[in-house]
């Protein structure tokens, strides 16, 4: 590729997409947020797809770039190899055959993705697990979920559903997961299940001040991880219980990915991990202790934050001319 030629790059979320014009090198040449409006209905969000990844083509050819291939990514069950989004509830996505659609529309070869995966495979290529031949990225946020990358590309599975690390289940009998499973590691270990038991805890009375329990219902209003995080790392003692119980609960996710993949380097990404030392130094001493004969993985923060899936869906754009 020449230093004109981009890819055109969309992360769509069931909020919000993330859309950028992106080099050869992985660098980004223009940006642009949207909104996805999920609740328009799936035929309405393939069009806002559609037009923007369109506007975005257009963008570059009014500033002298060249677009020369499309990479989307959407959240869900993605079956790569045909280009379709088999199911999102996020987007309301079901059997959309969104490669063949978007590749009529701007008449540039496309790739489909899925959202986790693409944001692992750019932290293993250009963030923070660059140089790691193996690399697990988890994704830690309303859900649990994780891309396995090996040598710079991402496992998809047989069926597009591989690193479903969330729905392991590492709590038998625990709290209901959304799959309907109980005991799941994201019902335990994901930002909202942590948020979720705190409030539930304190709802019932128990306080960190043994001498001033509240009487039960009366704290209903929802704390959010990060101030669980932060209500811990003071030494609040309910929330250093919840936050405990999830790090262990990580931890447990955590060795059986490494019993599976024997990565080089986990990469922990999403709401959770802003957290810092909070979470990663608690977590490496009870990654440890779980692990016997295997080899202990370096534990590192994700370094491209919200961008790595748009990074991603650029990546999988790219790689697909090299294949032509």
């Amino acid at each position: 590729m020449s230093g004109s030629e981009v890819a055109v790059a969309l992360d769509v979320g069931g909020t919000g997409m993330k859309c950028a014009l992106v080099g050869p090198d992985g660098a980004v040449r223009h940006s642009e947020r949207h909104p996805t409006d999920a609740g328009r209905g799936p035929a309405a969000v393939v069009e806002t797809i559609l037009a923007v990844a369109d506007g975005l083509a257009a963008k570059a050819r009014a500033d002298g770039l060249a677009p020369t291939a499309l990479g989307i990514v959407v959240p869900g069950v993605v079956d790569e190899a045909r280009g379709v989004a088999l199911w999102s509830a996020n987007v309301g996505f079901r059997d959309v055959p969104l490669r063949e659609l978007a590749s009529r529309r701007l008449g540039l070869p496309t790739a489909l993705g899925h959202d986790v995966r693409a944001g692992g495979l750019a932290e293993a290529r250009l963030g923070a697990g660059r140089n790691a031949g193996h690399v697990l990225f988890v994704a830690i946020g309303t859900g649990i979920a994780a891309a396995h990358v090996v040598t710079g590309s991402a496992v998809t599975g047989a069926h597009g559903a591989a690193g479903e690390l969330g729905h392991i289940l590492v709590r038998p009998g625990g709290p209901v997961c959304g799959c309907g499973r109980p005991g799941c590691l994201e019902a335990i270990a994901s930002a909202s299940a942590v948020a979720h038991r705190y409030t539930e805890l304190a709802a019932t009375g128990i306080t960190s001040d043994p001498g001033s329990a509240t009487a039960p219902g009366a704290n209903r209003t929802m704390v959010g991880a990060a101030e669980v995080a932060a209500r811990a790392a003071a030494g609040e003692r309910l929330a250093t219980q919840v936050w405990r119980e999830a790090v262990e609960a990580l931890a447990d996710g955590l060795a059986t990915g490494q019993a599976l993949f024997d990565v080089e380097t986990i990469v922990l990404g999403g709401g959770l991990a802003q957290a810092g030392a909070g979470l990663f130094d608690p977590l490496r001493a009870a990654l440890r202790d779980r692990l016997t004969f295997h080899r202990e993985p370096r534990l590192v923060p994700a370094a491209l934050g919200d961008e790595a899936g748009c990074l991603g869906a650029a990546l999988l754009a790219l790689d697909q001319l090299e294949k032509r």
